[in-house]
């Protein structure tokens, strides 16, 4: 699929997208985005909360997010989901089969955190989340390839992309928000055993909605060696970087280099805000209220914008805007940090996160999926998806030293303030490199135009 889609897109009317939200394969994409979503900040944001109400120091929480890492190197095990059907369940088709044997792992793994524990000891705790956290990349990786294949055209995948994001951000509030109202009521164990027992919302997804896509049996996928053979490993290993490569030529760096950067501001403040909001003494109930209410009305509107402007302007202008809303988002905490908390500077922080992150969350999205090739799908885009995360998740590991030296002779607050100001600033070499994309995408239209 192109990433410059942005005349064909422009013929797309009201009728068209409201027809393509009827279709089955969107009601699946929303329940496959919300189980996508439902592990990420239960072995993340929402795990350094209740380690932190534990004693937890904020080094141990900002060491133990790099579970997450998981995530980042889910490229290393994508050319086998890619390439290979899952025994028993692969009779469910190739997607499928690897979609329910990972959902079936992460309800697991929660589970035993459940039992386990912060106070149960922090080694076998980590262990258990980073199954979860390796069980939740491979179900990505499963769910994203299902989303690039299953889609007709490059408007479709808009649509889709905008319907996953519902799907995951709707997860993120619950695991993020609602999480903590039930956790002050009735505890954190009990709340990680209901959000194992939702997974089941992905597993009712892939068993009776999700079809499997006809270009996953397409012979650019069915038609190659054995995985076990040198050829089929070579091909596995190296055939998405050389197609990728080969259809991008020498913009594929460039591509790369402004997705690696795009999402840094948000993976590097994402362990401490949770600490921050415990720190500076703002209630979780209240917390989950505002995240409930402000936030996922923020969230929802910022994605539905990233998805019409998908469809109006295109992958890349709409990825530029979100260049520049994103890490506002982060200097908005700041704010709230100089005002000591205050409910109604929280609150509009909340929605100017919401929003920003909704946006640039689907514009990324969005644009790395455009850039896949068929036989490709799951290896080539869980490698897009480890580069964006990559960078920021090795560097957020550092992210509660960051806040500890900070504070070195100020006030702990001032040290958040500075902190969240600063991973602001960090997004800036992501928004000249997506200019540099524009201006890419607009000498490439004119190109096709004179040709």
């Amino acid at each position: 699929m192109s990433a410059d889609s942005s005349t064909a897109t422009r013929r797309t009317g009201t009728r068209d997208v409201l027809r393509a939200l009827r279709q089955p394969k969107v009601l699946a994409m929303l329940l496959l985005g919300f189980s996508s979503g439902l592990p990420l900040y239960l072995v993340g944001n929402t795990m350094g909360y209740w380690m932190r109400e534990g004693g937890s120091e904020l080094s141990a929480i900002g060491f133990l997010s790099w579970v997450g890492l998981a995530y980042s190197l889910k490229f290393l095990w994508a050319p086998i989901i890619d390439k290979t059907d899952v025994p028993l369940l692969g009779r469910l088709g190739h997607r499928r089969g690897w979609m329910l044997l990972s959902q079936i792992v992460v309800a697991a793994a929660l589970a035993g955190m459940a039992i386990v524990q912060p106070q149960g000891g922090l080694v076998l705790f980590g262990a258990l989340a980073l199954v979860a956290a390796f069980a939740s990349a491979t179900q990505d990786i499963v769910i994203d390839a299902w989303r690039i294949e299953i889609a007709d055209n490059s408007d479709e995948l808009g649509l889709l992309t905008s319907g996953t994001q519902f799907g995951y951000r709707t997860a993120l509030l619950v695991t993020d928000a609602l999480i903590l109202i039930l956790a002050a009521y009735i505890g954190w164990s009990p709340s990680y055993w209901l959000m194992a027992a939702l997974m089941g919302v992905g597993v009712l997804a892939a068993l009776f909605l999700a079809r499997e896509p006809a270009a996953s049996q397409a012979p650019e996928v069915t038609q190659h060696a054995p995985l076990w053979t040198f050829s089929g490993l070579a091909d596995a290993i190296a055939g998405p970087f050389i197609a990728f490569f080969r259809t991008h030529g020498t913009w594929a760096l460039l591509m790369l280099a402004a997705i690696s950067l795009y999402r840094l501001p948000d993976f590097v403040m994402g362990p401490m805000n949770n600490p921050f909001y415990a720190d500076i003494g703002i209630a979780k109930e209240f917390v989950g209220e505002i995240r409930a209410s402000i936030g996922l009305i923020a969230s929802l509107v910022g994605i539905a914008a990233a998805g019409l402007s998908a469809v109006r302007f295109g992958f890349v202008p709409t990825l530029l805007a979100g260049a520049v809303l994103g890490p506002g988002s982060n200097a908005a905490f700041t704010w709230v940090a100089y005002t000591g908390g205050d409910p109604t500077v929280f609150s509009a922080a909340m929605a100017i996160d919401g929003f920003a992150t909704g946006f640039a969350g689907t514009a990324l999205v969005a644009y790395m999926s455009s850039l896949t090739s068929i036989g490709y799908t799951a290896t080539q885009y869980a490698l897009l998806s480890s580069f964006y995360a990559l960078l920021g998740k090795v560097l957020k590991g550092l992210s509660g030293v960051a806040v500890e030296q900070l504070a070195v002779g100020r006030t702990l607050v001032e040290g958040y303030a500075l902190f969240f100001l600063g991973t602001a600033l960090a997004g800036i070499p992501a928004l000249l490199l997506c200019l540099l994309l524009v201006r890419r995408n607009r000498a490439a239209g004119a190109s096709s135009q004179t040709a």
